[in-house]
């Protein structure tokens, strides 16, 4: 993300409560982690049919955190946390169910490893919340 893009949302990031502080890389990785598995649950939806259900709805959540990072106005430190909650939750759900094919699937194996990475990600923005609060 280039650097005006970063400076906005450095700017959205002023108009939640105690937020001022966030480190803007921590959350753009983040960003990053959400975009790169709602990438991997989208094509993963359409190669196994008994995991497709788990990651379609992550894909979406992944996407909704994204997005809602990149606007933060309305948000409140709560709220972000209720949505980190939420995406993790859905990654895990989504991690565990392709666990399931990953030694016969290398699409549920690498699916996988994207929501165990988003949920490492969203772990790390929570953490960075705790510290600031």
């Amino acid at each position: 993300m280039d650097s005006m893009m970063m400076g906005a949302m450095r700017s959205n990031m002023m108009s939640m409560p105690d937020m001022a502080t966030m480190d803007m890389s921590v959350m753009q990785a983040c960003m990053d982690a959400c975009s790169a598995c709602e990438q991997a649950c989208t094509v993963c939806s359409t190669q196994m049919i008994d995991c497709s259900p788990a990651c379609m709805n992550c894909a979406d959540m992944c996407n909704t955190m994204m997005r809602s990072m990149m606007r933060m106005q309305g948000m409140t430190p709560a709220s972000m946390m209720a949505m980190l909650d939420a995406c993790i939750a859905m990654c895990q759900t989504c991690m565990d169910e392709c666990m399931q094919h990953a030694d016969h699937s290398e699409v549920c194996k690498m699916c996988a490893q994207a929501c165990k990475d988003c949920m490492d990600a969203c772990m790390a923005v929570k953490n960075m919340m705790m510290a600031t609060a």
